[in-house]
C-alpha cells in the first residue's frame, strides 16, 4: 500500500528504523498536542464564560427592549391621549365667548382661542405659539382698529400696559373702532405664566351709557328743581369760563332780569356786575377775583363778602372737575345784623360778668379771709385752753386718793370726766380745723391690723362693759397700707361711735378680704339710721337722737373720719337699717410687708427717788402742776420759764439735769428747740422731751430732723408716766394716790 507507513518489502531493520522515527515524530506531535490543548481549554472555558455573559447581555437587552417597546407603546398613547386633550382643550376654548390665551413664565405664547384678539383682525398673523408678550402689546398699540385713551402715544399706552402686566391680578376695558369695548383680564398661574382673558362688554357699556344718560337727565332735573329751590343764588362755569347754568335765586340776589342771564356769557359780565352794584368786603377786589378764576396760580376754595345798601352777601367759589367752577351767593344781611346785636349784647353781658365775677371774687376773698381767721382761732384758742386744761388735769392727779372723802373723791372724778370731754372736743375741733385747711400731711406706711386692733379692744372694753354692751374683736394678722395715727383715730371714732349709739347687745369689730382690698368693718345692734339722715350724720354737730352734752359727744366724730379717709383715700361705707343696727366699713390697699418690723426694746426700769428732772414752760400753772405729780413720784425738780433762764440756772447750779421736759413756745426768747440745741452742744447728749400743743405737721418735721422726740399737750399723769418710761424710768413705786 502506497499510503502505508510500513513496507512490508522493506527490511526488517528498515521497518524497525522507521518504526522509531514513526514513534518519535508522535511522540513530539503527542507532546505538542498536550501543550495546546491546555491552552485551547482555557480558551474554550473562556469561551464557555462569555458565551453565558452574551445570553445573559441577550437577554437583558431583549427585557429593555420589551420595556422600551412598552414605554414606546405608553408614550404613544400618552401623545395621543395629550394631543387629543390639546385638541379637546382647543375645541373648549373656541366654544367659550372670550378670548384667551396663555404664555409662560418667559412671557411666550403657548397657544390662544380664535376670538383672542377681537375686532383687531390687522393682528390675526401674529397671533400664533411663539409669540412675545411685549410684541404682542406692541401690535395691539399699533392697531388700527384699536382707539387709545385720549392724549396717550402708543408708546406711552404700551409702557403702561408692560408695567401693568407685572402685577399679579390685571383687569380694565379697552375701546375698539366702531364703538366696540372689550375688558382684559390678566392671572398668574403657578408656575408663572399668564392667562388673559377678553370679554366683549361692549352692549354693557352701551347699555350703561344709555343708563347714565337718562340717569343724568334725571339728575338734571333734580339738580334744577333742587337749584330753584334754594335759598342761595348758584352760577355754574364751564372750563372756558362761561355761564353753564344758574338758578332763579341768583337773579334776584344780584337784582337781574332773568333775561340778562344766558347760556355762555363769559364770567366778565358777571364781574361787572358786582363791580357796580356791589362794594368787595376786606381782602377781595375784582383784580384778585379775576386771577382766581383764570386758575393759573391754581383754585383754592374761596370766600368773601360784598355789599350794597344794607344787603350784606357771602360768595363762596370753588373748583368743580374738568376745571369749571361754581359761585354761590346766600344773604346775610340778618345774620349780620343779628351778630352785631349779640356782639353789643356781649359787650354788655361781659362787662356785667366782670361786675359780677369781681363781686364774687371779693366774696370769695371775704370768706377765705373768714375760714382763715376761724381755723386760726379754732387752733389758737385749742392751744390757749390745753395749757390750763393739762395744769387742772396734772393738779387733779397731784391730789392724794387717801385724804379725800367719798363725796370729795366722787366730785374729783367728775371733773376728771369732765376735763376728759373737754380735752376730747378739743382734740377733734383741731382735727376738724386741720382737715378744713388741707395742710394736714399724712404718710401711708406698712401697719399691722394685729396689734393696732388688739390695743383697741383694750382701750374700749371697760368702756363697752359700763353701758353693758359685748365688744367683740376679730383678730387679723393682715398688713396694710394708712398713716398709723390717723387709722387709730378712724377706728377710735367709729368704734366710740358704736358703743355710743349702741343700747344692748354688742358691738363686733373685723377685717375681711376683698378683691385685693382689706375692709374693716364695724358693726353694732344699735337703733340704726333712717335712709334720709345717713348723709347727714358726717356733718359737723349733727347727732341723732342722742342728748347734746359733752358726755354724749358733740357730733365730731364722723365728720372727722369722713375727712381723714378722704384725706388717706380710704373709701368710706356705711350699711344701715332701722332697728337692726349698723355697719361702718372702710377699705385699705393691702401692704406686701413691713419696710422693717420696729421692736421698741424694753428698757429697765429704775426708780425716781433722788433723780433731777428739768421743766421749761413758760405757762406757770402748768409747769407748777408739772412740777407737783413729779415731785409726789420722789423727783427732784427744776423749773424755768424761759429757755435763757434755764440756761442761767444750769450754769449757776454746776449740775446736769437726769431728764429735761421744754415747751417749744416759751414766749418771745429761744424757742424749745433753739434751747434743746444749746444744751446739747454744751453739756451733750440728754434724755429729754419737747411738749408742746403745736400738732402742725411742719413742726414735727422739724422736731424729726433735730432728733427730738414730741410730748402733745394737753399733758397728764400717765402721759408724764409713758415720757418717764420712755428714759428708763420707774414710777411705779409712787404712784398710788395718782
Amino acid at each position: 500500500m502506497s499510503d502505508a507507513l510500513i513496507n512490508p518489502a522493506d527490511s526488517l531493520a528498515r521497518q524497525n528504523e522507521k518504526l522509531l522515527t514513526i514513534a518519535a515524530v508522535l511522540m513530539r506531535r503527542v507532546e505538542a498536542i498536550t501543550d495546546d490543548a491546555g491552552a485551547a481549554y482555557a480558551q474554550f472555558q473562556r469561551a464557555a464564560m462569555l458565551e453565558d455573559q452574551v445570553r445573559e447581555r441577550t437577554r437583558e437587552l431583549e427585557r429593555a427592549l420589551e420595556l422600551l417597546n412598552a414605554s414606546n407603546a405608553a408614550l404613544g398613547q400618552a401623545n395621543a391621549e395629550t394631543e387629543a386633550a390639546r385638541r379637546n382643550l382647543a375645541d373648549a376654548l373656541e366654544t367659550v365667548q372670550e378670548g384667551f390665551a396663555l404664555f409662560d413664565a418667559q412671557d411666550v405664547l403657548v397657544m390662544c382661542n380664535s376670538r383672542f384678539g377681537m375686532y383687531l383682525d390687522d393682528l390675526r398673523d401674529i397671533l400664533k405659539p411663539g409669540l412675545h408678550f411685549d410684541d404682542y402689546v406692541k401690535g395691539v398699540s399699533s392697531s388700527q382698529f384699536f382707539v387709545l385713551p385720549a392724549a396717550e402715544s402708543p408708546q406711552d399706552w404700551s409702557a403702561k400696559r408692560r408695567r401693568r402686566h407685572q402685577e399679579r391680578h390685571v383687569m380694565f376695558n379697552v375701546a375698539m373702532r366702531g364703538d366696540a369695548w372689550v375688558q382684559v383680564s390678566e392671572h398668574r398661574t403657578s408656575e408663572g405664566g399668564t392667562v388673559i382673558l377678553q370679554t366683549d362688554v361692549t352692549d354693557i357699556i352701551r347699555a350703561e351709557r344709555v343708563e347714565r344718560g337718562k340717569l343724568l337727565d334725571d339728575q338734571a332735573r333734580v339738580i334744577r328743581a333742587t337749584l330753584d329751590h334754594i335759598n342761595q343764588g348758584v352760577a355754574i362755569f364751564d372750563a372756558a369760563a362761561s355761564l353753564a347754568g344758574w338758578n332763579r335765586r341768583l337773579a334776584t340776589l344780584l337784582a337781574l332780569p332773568l333775561a340778562k342771564l344766558r347760556l355762555g356769557d363769559g364770567f366778565e359780565a358777571l364781574l361787572m356786575r358786582l363791580q357796580q352794584d356791589f362794594d368787595f368786603g376786606a381782602g377781595m377786589d375784582a383784580a384778585r377775583l379775576r386771577l382766581w378764576v383764570d386758575g393759573r396760580q391754581g383754585r383754592p376754595d374761596l370766600s368773601f363778602e360784598v355789599r350794597r345798601a344794607g344787603r350784606v352777601l357771602t360768595v363762596f367759589a370753588q373748583e368743580m372737575p374738568e376745571s369749571g367752577f361754581v359761585m354761590s351767593f346766600a344773604d346775610v344781611t340778618l345774620e349780620r345784623e343779628a351778630i352785631a346785636g349779640l356782639s353789643r349784647a356781649n359787650e354788655t353781658l361781659e362787662a356785667r360778668v366782670r361786675a359780677r365775677t369781681l363781686e364774687l371774687e371779693d366774696a370769695l376773698e371775704t370768706a377765705e379771709r373768714a375760714n382763715a381767721s376761724r381755723s386760726r382761732f379754732v387752733a389758737a384758742a385749742s392751744h390757749d385752753l390745753l395749757q390750763p386744761l393739762s395744769a387742772a388735769k396734772l393738779f387733779l392727779s397731784s391730789i392724794e386718793d387717801s385724804a379725800l372723802t367719798p363725796e370729795t373723791r366722787g366730785t374729783l372724778e367728775k371733773a376728771h370726766n369732765a376735763l376728759i370731754s373737754v380735752e376730747g372736743i378739743l382734740d377733734a375741733l383741731l382735727n376738724i380745723s386741720k382737715l378744713e385747711s388741707g395742710k394736714l400731711a399724712v404718710t401711708a406706711v406698712p401697719v399691722r391690723l394685729g396689734p393696732l386692733l388688739a390695743q383697741l379692744q383694750a382701750e374700749f372694753s371697760g368702756f363697752a362693759a359700763a353701758k353693758g354692751l359685748r365688744l367683740v374683736v376679730r383678730p387679723s394678722d393682715v398688713v396694710v397700707s394708712s398713716d398709723p395715727a390717723y387709722l387709730r383715730r378712724i377706728l377710735q371714732n367709729l368704734i366710740a361711735n358704736a358703743i355710743r349709739y349702741t343700747q344692748h347687745g354688742k358691738v363686733l369689730v373685723g377685717a375681711r378680704l376683698r378683691r385685693g382690698q382689706c375692709r374693716i368693718e364695724v358693726w353694732d345692734s344699735g337703733l340704726g339710721i333712717p335712709p334720709e339722715e345717713q348723709s347727714n350724720i358726717f356733718k359737723e354737730f349733727h347727732r341723732l337722737n342722742a342728748k347734746a352734752s359733752a358726755s354724749e359727744g358733740m357730733g365730731l366724730g364722723l365728720a372727722i373720719v369722713e375727712r381723714a379717709c378722704a384725706l388717706l383715700g380710704h373709701p368710706l361705707g356705711l350699711i344701715s337699717q332701722p332697728g337692726r343696727g349698723s355697719c361702718f366699713s372702710i377699705e385699705l390697699a393691702i401692704s406686701e410687708s413691713l419696710a422693717s418690723d420696729r421692736i421698741t426694746p424694753v428698757q429697765p426700769t429704775v426708780q425716781l427717788q433722788g433723780r433731777i428732772g428739768f421743766l421749761v414752760e413758760n405757762d406757770e400753772d402748768l409747769r407748777r402742776a408739772m412740777g407737783l405729780v413729779l415731785e409726789k413720784w420722789g423727783v427732784d425738780v427744776l423749773e424755768a420759764g424761759s429757755g435763757e433762764e434755764a440756761l442761767a440756772l444750769i450754769e449757776e447750779l454746776g449740775i446736769v439735769p437726769d431728764f429735761y421736759l421744754i415747751d417749744q413756745q416759751l414766749g418771745d426768747g429761744m424757742s424749745g428747740l433753739d434751747l434743746i440745741a444749746r444744751l446739747r452742744a454744751d453739756h451733750g447728749a440728754a434724755a429729754l422731751r419737747l411738749v408742746t400743743a403745736d400738732h402742725s405737721a411742719d413742726l414735727r418735721a422739724r422736731a424729726a430732723a433735730a432728733g427730738v422726740d414730741l410730748v402733745t399737750k394737753p399733758i397728764d399723769a400717765q402721759a408724764l408716766r409713758a415720757v418717764l418710761a420712755a428714759f428708763g424710768l420707774s414710777a411705779e413705786a409712787t404712784t398710788k394716790g395718782v
